[in-house]
């Protein structure tokens, strides 16, 4: 897992509308423009890449707000495997 995995998928799937390499690890996304129907084609894209299923406790705006936030909980879900 890498944060340059996981900024490519927000590129191709969170439709935000400035570049996300420009945005921090910790810049809220939500904020940058990316919607809900976004987040959840980024959900689908990260279970694919990372082979991962994000369980319904962590299916919440807090765990896909920043790229740091989508690092943590694939970590965790990796850790936990």
């Amino acid at each position: 897992m890498s944060i340059a995995d996981i900024r490519a998928i927000l590129r191709a799937h969170a439709r935000i509308p400035v570049d996300v390499e420009g945005l921090g690890d910790d810049a809220n996304l939500f904020t940058a423009g990316m919607t809900s129907l976004a987040s959840v084609e980024v959900i689908l894209a990260l279970e694919e890449k990372f082979g991962i299923e994000f369980p319904d406790q962590m299916m919440h705006r807090k765990t896909f707000s920043s790229v740091s936030a989508i690092a943590a909980a694939i970590a965790n879900l990796k850790a936990a495997a």
